[in-house]
């Protein structure tokens, strides 16, 4: 069984220096984005084994409880719908039309039938029905995807404002003028760089 969802929504990430981090892209289907990819993100890959995907589904936003079966065909799936999001979050993050391609993977994962929630018969709480597989968690991330870029949101997808970072998220602030990945990184690195530069000018 997978642990419950931290009640405080995100994933800890890492610095290059190893320390942690919290960073909240936002959605459920912006937080696949973080687990690695291909060219510069291959680095950062932690989608290895089927198994690291039920790790992932225990990490992210969803509630807890879920028992999670993944094959490797669809790890290689979840590789797929991961390089597509990225191609759609980056476009509309800065701006630029959506691209048949990637919208394809996406429609076409959304159409599986999704993880099933329901009500516990014992406690009357939230639990997930038995037999969840890897394709009905892709469905379920994909679903949200479509919800994300077709909804009041899909203006609010953002990079990260550090010329070093190209973290993704959605902005659901009431305000809309989150411009960091996380305060505790990206932000207050601004703040310094920003504190030693006004100090330079002043001697």
């Amino acid at each position: 069984m997978i642990e419950p969802a931290r009640e405080v929504p995100g994933l800890i990430l890492h610095t290059p220096e190893g320390r942690p981090y919290r960073f909240d892209p936002g959605a459920l289907s912006l937080e696949l984005l973080p687990t690695g990819g291909c060219g510069r993100y291959a680095a950062y890959e932690v989608l290895h084994a089927p198994a690291d995907l039920v790790r992932w589904a225990g990490e992210c936003r969803l509630p807890g409880g879920l028992s999670l079966d993944v094959s490797a065909a669809e790890l290689r799936r979840a590789h797929e719908l991961r390089a597509a999001l990225r191609d759609l979050t980056e476009a509309r993050a800065h701006g630029r039309p959506l691209a048949p391609g990637p919208l394809d993977v996406v429609n076409a994962v959304a159409a599986e039938p999704p993880l099933v929630p329901r009500v516990d018969v014992a406690s009357g709480g939230f639990s997930w029905a038995p037999g969840a597989t890897g394709t009905a968690l892709l469905s379920t991330v994909a679903r949200d995807a479509v919800e994300l870029f077709t909804g009041p949101y899909a203006d609010r997808i953002r990079e990260c404002g550090s010329a070093n970072c190209a973290l993704l998220f959605v902005d659901t602030s009431r305000p809309g003028r989150r411009r960091w990945c996380a305060m505790e990184r990206c932000g207050n690195l601004h703040k310094v760089r920003a504190h030693r530069a006004r100090h330079t000018a002043a001697d």
